[in-house]
C-alpha cells in the first residue's frame, strides 16, 4: 500500500490525482502532517508526500530503522514538477515509484542513487536477495577498483562494469553434497517403509565465526551456502534450491517449516535461495504446507502422483504409496525438475516421541541460461514497452540486427556485450543467442515489431531446447502501428501474409491469399515488394479484386512511427504497387471496410450500430 500525505490545497489536488489513478494501491492519510506521516510510515510499504523535501527529511529522521525495514519515500513538490526518490531508492522501491508518479502527474522523476546515475546495476537490484557489504562493494564498483566475481553457481547475471571480473587464477570452492545425496537418475534403492535420516554436508568454515574476514579485494560472490560475508564482500543468493515436502493431514505449519529450516541449516544452505516448495497434488491445500510456503515467501508447486511415481529416488517408501499413490513425495517432488539431491528425505522429530508428520528433501537445481526474445516495436522510442526496456537492461549479452541495435544501444548497461550482424543472418543470430544462453548467460535477442511475428522468436525457439529458460517480450507490430495510423482497419477478422518467397514457396503464399480473399478477411501484407521481387503484390491485389470492389479502401503505411513515416489511404484499383517497398505495410479492407472522414474503418458489426 502507498500512503499519500499533503498539507496544502495545491498538494491536496495533486494527491487526489494520484489517488484517483491508483485507487487500489493508495491510501490517503488525513490529519496533522506529523501524525499522518508517522502512521503511513508504519503501515505502508511506500509513502508519497506532497511536501517540501526538507520537511519530509525532518519527519522521517526519527523513524528510520534501516534499509531493510524503512518504506520507500517519494517527495513531490506542490507544483507537481518533480518526484524525488528521497528514501529507500532500491530496497523500498522509491526509484521505481518516482518514475511511476512522474508518469501520472507529468512530473520529472529525480533519482540520485549513485548506481542509477551512471547506469551501473545496483547489487540490490539484480533480482536476488543480497547479503554483506553492499555499500562498500558498490562504492568500489563505482570507483573503478578491481572487484572479483566468484560464482560458485553460474547464475545468469546482467551486465556488470568492466572492473568486475572473475579471477583467472583462483579456484571456485566445490559445492557441498550431503552425505548419502544423489544426482537425478542414480539407481534407486529397494522400497522400504521409512526413509533414512540424511547426514548433512558441513557448512562453509567461515559460517558462525564471530568476526568477518576482511577481503583484500572487494568481491561479489554467487552462492547458496550459509556463509558469513567477509568485509568488502557481497553474497548474491540465486534461487537454486527446491524443497520437496510431504505431510500427514493436519501437520502443523511450525513442524513443516521447522523441518525445512533445520534441514537447510544443517546442510549449510541458505533459506534465501529457496525458489519453491514442491509436493504432490493431493497436498496442494494442506494448511501446514501452504502456510510454510507463505512464510518462506515462495510459491507452492504441485505434481500428480503418477508423475512423481516415475521419478527415480534413493529412498522410496510404502507409506506414501498407500496414502497418495506414489512411493515418494518429498524427494520426487524436489527432483521433478532435475538437479542434485543435496538433502535426502528427512523426517520431523516431535518432542513427545509421536510419529513424524512432515518430511522434506532439498535439491539444488543447475543454473540455466536465460534467453529473452524482445520485440522493439515499430521504431518509435515511446512504443518500446517498459518490459522490453527492463529485459534490455537485464541482459549481459545482446544479439541483433545492426540497425536495430543502433536504435536501443543507449538503453544498454555499461559492459553489455553486443553481437550484431546484417540482413540475411537471422538464423545465425538465433543460433548465436541460444548458444550464449547455453553458456549460462543472460541474453537478449531483439527484433522489430513483435519478435514472434515474422521475426526472431521462431528461429530462436526452433533452436532452443529445454536446457535454457526462454522469455518472450511482446512488442507493437507493424500491422498494429499502421492500423492505428490508418484508423480502425482491423476492427473485424483479419490476417497477416508475408509476400516474401525467401522462406515460403509462392504457390503456398498464393493459396493463402486466395483463401483470405474468399473468406472476406482484411489482409495486411508484410514484405510486399522489393527490387528483385516486384510482381507478387500486383498478383495478390488481383486475387483480392476477384472478390472485392475496386473501391475497397487500402491503407499504405511506410516506416510507421519513425521520423520519415508516411500514410496514404487509397483504393484497390488506384494503388500503385511501384510506390511500395520493404519498409511498407499494405492493408486491404474487406467488403465492409469504409473510408470515413479520411480514416479506414472496418465495422465490428455491433447490433446497436445497425450494421
Amino acid at each position: 500500500m502507498i500512503g499519500l500525505i499533503s498539507a496544502t490545497e495545491a498538494g491536496g489536488r495533486a494527491r487526489a490525482r494520484l489517488a484517483g489513478a491508483w485507487p487500489a494501491r493508495t491510501r490517503v492519510y488525513e490529519g496533522p502532517v506529523r501524525d499522518a506521516f508517522e502512521r503511513a510510515f508504519r503501515e505502508c510499504e511506500q509513502v508519497v508526500c506532497f511536501l517540501a523535501a526538507g520537511a519530509v527529511v525532518r519527519l522521517a529522521a526519527p523513524l528510520l530503522a534501516g534499509k531493510s525495514a524503512d518504506p520507500g519515500v517519494v517527495c513531490v513538490d506542490e507544483g507537481g514538477r518533480f518526484a524525488v526518490a528521497l528514501l529507500g531508492g532500491h530496497g523500498g522501491g522509491a526509484n521505481a515509484l518516482a518514475r511511476e508518479v512522474g508518469e501520472v502527474l507529468g512530473a520529472e522523476p529525480v533519482i540520485t542513487t549513485a548506481t542509477d546515475a551512471v547506469a551501473v546495476p545496483g547489487l540490490d537490484t539484480l533480482g536476488f536477495p543480497v547479503e554483506g557489504d553492499v555499500a562498500g562493494v558498490t562504492r568500489a564498483m563505482l570507483d573503478g577498483e578491481p572487484v572479483a566475481l566468484e560464482a560458485e553457481l553460474a547464475w545468469p547475471l546482467p551486465a556488470l562494469p568492466s572492473n568486475v571480473k572473475a579471477p583467472s587464477n583462483r579456484a571456485v570452492p566445490a559445492l557441498p553434497r550431503a552425505l548419502g545425496s544423489a544426482r537425478t537418475g542414480e539407481t534407486p534403492v529397494a522400497l522400504r517403509d521409512d526413509g533414512p535420516q540424511s547426514g548433512p554436508a558441513a557448512p562453509d568454515s567461515r559460517a558462525g565465526q564471530g568476526e568477518a574476514v576482511r577481503r583484500e579485494q572487494p568481491t561479489v560472490r554467487v552462492s547458496d551456502r550459509t556463509l558469513e560475508p567477509a568485509l568488502r564482500e557481497v553474497v548474491l543468493r540465486p534461487p537454486s534450491l527446491v524443497v520437496g515436502v510431504g505431510a500427514s493431514k493436519g501437520a502443523p505449519v511450525d513442524e513443516v517449516l521447522g523441518l525445512v529450516r533445520e534441514s537447510l541449516r544443517e546442510a549449510g544452505l541458505s533459506a534465501l535461495c529457496v525458489r519453491e516448495l514442491a509436493t504432490v497434488d493431493a497436498k496442494r491445500d494442506e494448511p501446514g504446507i501452504v502456510a510454510a510456503a507463505g512464510r518462506l515467501g515462495v510459491p507452492l508447486v504441485t505434481y500428480g502422483a503418477e508423475e512423481l511415481a516415475g521419478v527415480v529416488v534413493p529412498n522410496p517408501s510404502r507409506a506414501p504409496l498407500a496414502a497418495v499413490g506414489t512411493p515418494s513425495v518429498a524427494e520426487a517432488a524436489a527432483l521433478r525438475g532435475g538437479g542434485e539431491l543435496v538433502v535426502p528425505k528427512r523426517k520431523s522429530e516431535r518432542a513427545d516421541g509421536s510419529p513424524a508428520m512432515a518430511t522434506c528433501a532439498v535439491v539444488r537445481r543447475p543454473a540455466r541460461g536465460r534467453l529473452a526474445v524482445v520485440g522493439l516495436g515499430p521504431g518509435a522510442r515511446d512504443l518500446l514497452t517498459p518490459r522490453a526496456r527492463d529485459e534490455l537492461r537485464r541482459a549481459a549479452v545482446l544479439v541483433g540486427l545492426d540497425q536495430y541495435v543502433d536504435q536501443i544501444r543507449d538503453l544498454l548497461r555499461p559492459g553489455t556485450r553486443v553481437i550484431e550482424s546484417g540482413l540475411g543472418a537471422e538464423e545465425e543470430r538465433a543460433r548465436t543467442a541460444v548458444a550464449e544462453a547455453r553458456e549460462g548467460r543472460a541474453v537478449a535477442l531483439i527484433g522489430s515489431g513483435d519478435a514472434g511475428v515474422y521475426a526472431m522468436a521462431s528461429p530462436a525457439l526452433a533452436e532452443a531446447g529445454d536446457d535454457i529458460d526462454v522469455v518472450g517480450v511482446p512488442g507493437v507490430t507493424a500491422a498494429l502501428a499502421a492500423g492505428a495510423l490508418l484508423g480502425a482497419p482491423l476492427g473485424h477478422d483479419h490476417v497477416s501474409i508475408s509476400l516474401s518467397d525467401l522462406h515460403t514457396p509462392w504457390e503456398v503464399i498464393e493459396r493463402r491469399v486466395r483463401a483470405a480473399a474468399e473468406a472476406d478477411l482484411v489482409v495486411t501484407f508484410y514484405n510486399p515488394r522489393s527490387r528483385g521481387r516486384d510482381w507478387q503484390l500486383p498478383k495478390s491485389l488481383a486475387l483480392l479484386a476477384e472478390h472485392r470492389a475496386a473501391s475497397t479502401p487500402v491503407g499504405v503505411v511506410r516506416n510507421a512511427s519513425r521520423p520519415d513515416e508516411s500514410v496514404r489511404l487509397t483504393t484497390l484499383s488506384a494503388l500503385d504497387p511501384g510506390s511500395v517497398d520493404m519498409m511498407t505495410v499494405v492493408t486491404v479492407g474487406n467488403t465492409a471496410t469504409r473510408a470515413i472522414a479520411g480514416r479506414m474503418v472496418t465495422p465490428r458489426g455491433y447490433r446497436w450500430q445497425g450494421v
